[in-house]
């Protein structure tokens, strides 16, 4: 009995020391981070109406394209791979997150935004998260599976301050690294830094866009919903529109990847890139006639205008407007501008669900903020982290829903998506799958056939991270 205790002060007194460390570290990097997000919130939020009253801004993108691609030439480096660098410096510690990631993506996305080019803001948040996490873990001297742990906070902070999500940040810092797997070492030190960089967001005084889901109306009873306590008619519509959520990941993960390889095969000279995506963003714009496309899609400078806040009304969004943010987005990215996929990815949700439930006749503003959250989750391969941001950003009342939506848009997206360096746990057909890359066990080899197509997924899922990278 005596030995039994002595054994479990000792565990508690490690889990005490653990805590206390861990919180030390992290808090201040997660003020740095939430102070420099905060800053950049507010900078993107000028700029991007001071191009609402300067329209010919739009015309210099190309311009703006060839200053972002000499300033990762001369000073960004290996910056240049962004959030793909910061999770494999997770997976395997190498040459480090430089320094100089954070100032030069926090102006190249300002650059982008300014002149109209269709990207987001996420990217730079974790981008910053990472290289101000990866500064302060050289200064602390930290290595190794320290150093990973202090990465991941970093990208927490930065994703938890950005969206305000403390919650979804601490999880999506965590499940984005693997498909198929969380990395629960590092939840404490994710989930300080999430809460710590979204409190000091508000402390400076800098807002997060509400969202709000219109109160249902009692459903009328079908088949055996009273038993279940939900409408089985309205899941059934979710299931089918969550696939169509899901496809729609599938694609833009797709055409970025696609934009990028047909564009290092056509042009010699790299610079020709962003003038070309520059030349057709404005060639789209002026084919249509609107600017609703453009840079975030949140704010608007004419009445009508379709963004992410009037897709969850009853006509606040055009039947394929879902498709032009997306060809918009990956042209923009495809082609070396910066900035982010997820706000975007929120546009492409938001207006999609909204067409849905006009043709499933479904309640707008729900559809709105499952395609919201399940788009989201299909790119990225975060279902856990996504439900989760449907509760912080929407409410618990429908966490059922969220849920089949992210699960299922997640299945239908494949082993797509944005991040090129997220490995494959477990695939998402073949779930009896469990171990990693490096260590099959015996007896999965002796499967033959199935463990054949498990090469064959992962040797294909590698040759996508390369031709992407």
């Amino acid at each position: 009995m005596t030995y039994s205790k002595s054994i479990s002060l000792k565990e508690h007194y490690a889990i005490i020391k653990h805590l206390i460390r861990w919180t030390f570290l992290v808090l201040p990097i997660a003020m740095a981070i939430g102070s420099i997000v905060a800053l950049f919130l507010w900078s993107l939020d000028t700029v991007i109406h001071f191009r609402f009253n300067h329209n010919w801004l739009l015309f210099l993108l190309p311009l703006a394209g060839v200053l972002i691609h000499f300033l990762y030439q001369f000073a960004g480096k290996s910056s240049e791979k962004g959030n793909n660098l910061i999770i494999e410096q997770i997976h395997e510690e190498g040459g480090g997150v430089p320094k100089r990631m954070a100032p030069i993506i926090f102006i190249t996305t300002i650059i982008t935004h300014l002149f109209g080019g269709s990207a987001g803001r996420e990217g730079t948040a974790v981008q910053i998260g990472g290289s101000i996490a990866g500064m302060f873990g050289g200064w602390f001297r930290l290595k190794g599976l320290d150093m990973r742990m202090i990465l991941t906070a970093g990208v927490a902070a930065g994703f938890g301050a950005v969206f305000g999500t403390p919650v979804t940040g601490a999880i999506f810092a965590m499940e984005v690294l693997t498909i198929g797997r969380i990395q629960y070492d590092a939840l404490l030190p994710a989930l300080i830094a999430a809460v710590v960089g979204d409190l000091t967001v508000s402390a400076w005084h800098v807002s997060h866009t509400q969202y709000h889901i219109a109160t249902l109306l009692p459903h009328t009873s079908f088949l055996m919903s009273d038993i279940f306590h939900f409408d089985i008619l309205l899941l059934g519509k979710v299931i089918i529109s969550s696939a169509a959520f899901g496809l729609a990941s599938f694609l833009f993960a797709g055409m970025v990847n696609e934009i990028k390889s047909v564009c290092l095969k056509i042009f010699k000279y790299k610079w020709m890139i962003p003038v070309l995506g520059g030349l057709v963003i404005i060639g789209l714009t002026l084919l249509i006639g609107k600017p609703d496309y453009l840079s975030l899609g949140i704010d608007a400078e004419h009445q009508g205008a379709v963004t992410i806040p009037s897709a969850f009304n009853a006509g606040g969004s055009d039947t394929w407007s879902w498709l032009w943010k997306t060809i918009y987005t990956t042209v923009t990215l495809g082609t070396g501008f910066k900035g982010g996929e997820v706000t975007p990815l929120f546009y492409i949700g938001a207006t999609l669900g909204n067409t849905l439930a006009g043709l499933f006749n479904a309640p707008v503003s729900l559809f709105a903020a499952l395609g919201f959250i399940a788009v989201f989750a299909g790119a990225t391969n975060t279902p856990l982290a996504c439900t989760f941001m449907g509760v912080e950003l929407f409410g618990g009342e429908h966490i059922l829903l969220f849920a089949v939506a992210c699960f299922t848009a997640y299945f239908f997206s494949g082993h797509s998506g944005i991040y090129s360096s997220q490995r494959i746990a477990v695939p998402k057909v073949f779930d009896e799958f469990y171990s990693d890359e490096t260590s099959l066990s015996e007896s999965m080899k002796r499967r033959g056939y199935m463990y054949q197509k498990l090469r064959k997924y992962r040797l294909q899922f590698k040759n996508r991270n390369n031709e992407g990278a």
